[in-house]
């Protein structure tokens, strides 16, 4: 947790820079400042959420802190930075919503593959591993991928922790000293199994010895409904998904094992 970059997140003043035309709802570039500090963000307004069926409206920021707040409990710092405050840019002011540091990506003009990217059938590189098989814009046969390091197989952990109901490849970002980072999750912490990821290359897997110490000891914060974290959630998400986020970690530590995708709607639509 960087405790200055939470500050300035949580106080400073916010000035739009743009609003960001492919995301699903209302997402603007902002940079913020406090007069002596200042830095690049996003803010994605309550009122900007489009509705959805199985998520109550209003609570997808909510969720999007919720997800940052269980990253960084675990200590796995996958998710930026990530505040909610009840006021919005000074030129624009949409009211609460949720504010996230932003992750400026190099060009990707080196040829090198992205974490989670398309390969011609019968081509996958050393180092990534074949999740789908599909056909591209020019009905040629290729494989949807993604990457076997660490860092990333951590966040496929995380997503199951999170219940993760949209893990696509455009939410995957690599900053410019190559260290990935996960955004995008405002449909997360369902209280009923919703896990639909591009990360399945680890289903069935064990999971690392030190992340399940991680997450038995997350399972005890979580147990402990006086602790900083529950009290937190507690503001964010119901009890129900708090019960759930608790079962899913504790499963997660005492089993051990990735969970196996369902028979159907394991991929989100569109998997970028």
């Amino acid at each position: 947790m960087n405790a200055d970059c939470l500050e300035l997140l949580a106080t400073g003043e916010l000035t739009v820079l743009g609003r960001i035309a492919s995301a699903s709802n209302l997402t603007v570039a902002c940079a913020v400042s406090d007069g002596r500090t200042a830095m690049r963000c996003v803010y994605k307004p309550v009122r900007g959420e489009e509705p959805l069926w199985d998520f109550p409206d209003g609570t997808l920021a909510g969720r999007e802190v919720a997800s940052y707040l269980i990253s960084d409990a675990l200590g796995w710092d996958l998710i930026p930075e990530t505040v909610l405050r009840e006021d919005g840019p000074t030129d624009i002011d949409l009211g609460a919503g949720m504010v996230q540091r932003w992750i400026e990506q190099p060009p990707s003009d080196d040829g090198r593959l992205d974490p989670v990217d398309l390969v011609p059938a019968g081509e996958v590189p050393e180092g990534y591993r074949g999740v789908l098989n599909a056909y591209d814009h020019r009905g040629d046969e290729v494989i949807l991928v993604h990457s076997v390091e660490d860092r990333l197989r951590r966040l496929a952990v995380l997503d199951a922790v999170l219940n993760n109901a949209d893990r696509k490849g455009g939410h995957i970002l690599t900053d410019g000293d190559g260290r990935l980072y996960g955004i995008d999750h405002g449909i997360c912490l369902h209280s009923e199994n919703k896990l639909r990821t591009i990360l399945w290359g680890w289903a069935g897997t064990p999971v690392p010895p030190g992340e399940r110490a991680d997450l038995a000891r997350l399972s005890g914060v979580l147990e402990d409904v006086d602790s900083v974290l529950h009290v937190r959630l507690s503001t964010l998400i119901t009890p129900e998904e708090i019960a759930a986020l608790l079962r899913r970690a504790k499963s997660l530590a005492d089993v051990g094992v990735m969970p196996l995708p369902p028979h159907s709607r394991a991929i989100p639509w569109p998997p970028f």
